[in-house]
């Protein structure tokens, strides 16, 4: 074998990992858990009827410093923070893009991504369709109003180049039978600027958003802290602030994330924060 080729297959097992990491991420921003007792991907379950044990969230790709112990902490909170009603979450914790002067030639480029997204993922309404492709559930035995079904190799794709029919995560709602499908979620890193974001989705339609300013509490207290004050949930959301209480700080966590609704019936609910319940 050359030493080409064996370069070239090396730094495709590495992207496959990169990518790994990289949904991972992107996934504990966006899915509620409250101290799972381990990441699970499985195929899909009944949630569980007794409720979570109690704790909090963290990137284990991008966050120094972070363990498992610190992600299973995170999950509940960073799920919260993706449904309706936690503003003030969002105002200390979360980062969204400005909304622009929106234009015709948005309108027809969004309508475009809204067209090539209904008909990639079109045959994924059969949700067992998806988990034969490679999407797994995240989380799938803790209540959420919609589970995450992400494709690894879409996440790692996405980071590099856009096409909207691929995206990274598709989003299922739970039913007596198994899961509806009702969106999609796209990803960049958090490197991402808002140039390169606006030119995958249009800025004057939808807002993408990062999680920002966590707060982690020391980790021999993890389990016993105060969740009123760390986590994206939190009251801290200063560098400061978190050093006092001895904790640990990062200012940008996860990737840019936007969801996508496209069997809604007009752009503000397609390109929603949550999705449109009636």
């Amino acid at each position: 074998m050359s030493a080409r080729s064996s370069f070239f297959k090396i730094a495709a097992k590495a992207g496959m990992v990169f990518g790994a990491l990289f949904v991972v991420s992107v996934l504990l921003a966006a899915i509620p858990a409250h101290q799972q007792r381990a990441y699970q991907v499985v195929t899909p379950q009944e949630p569980s009827s007794s409720p979570a044990p109690a704790t909090q969230d963290a990137d284990h790709a991008a966050m120094p410093g972070m363990n498992m112990s610190d992600e299973r902490a995170n999950e509940r909170a960073a799920v919260n923070d993706m449904t309706p009603g936690h503003q003030e979450a969002h105002s200390q914790h979360m980062t969204m893009t400005a909304m622009r002067t929106r234009t015709p030639q948005d309108v027809q480029r969004a309508g475009e991504v809204v067209t090539q997204l209904r008909a990639g993922i079109e045959k994924y309404k059969d949700y067992h369709v998806a988990l034969n492709d490679g999407f797994r559930i995240f989380l799938p035995n803790v209540p959420q109003p919609e589970y995450h079904f992400t494709s690894y190799r879409n996440s790692f794709m996405e980071a590099f180049t856009f096409d909207p029919s691929r995206p990274t995560s598709l989003l299922y709602k739970k039913t007596s039978t198994g899961y509806e499908l009702v969106g999609a979620m796209f990803t960049m890193p958090k490197r991402a600027t808002e140039e390169q974001l606006n030119a995958r989705v249009p800025l004057s339609v939808a807002m993408w958003h990062l999680h920002t300013n966590l707060c982690m509490p020391p980790r021999p207290e993890v389990r016993a802290a105060d969740w009123t004050k760390f986590g994206l949930h939190g009251s801290i959301a200063t560098k400061d602030s978190c050093e006092t209480a001895g904790g640990r700080f990062s200012p940008v966590i996860f990737g840019w994330m936007v969801h996508v609704y496209p069997y809604e019936d007009s752009l503000d609910k397609i390109f929603a924060m949550h999705h449109h319940m009636d």
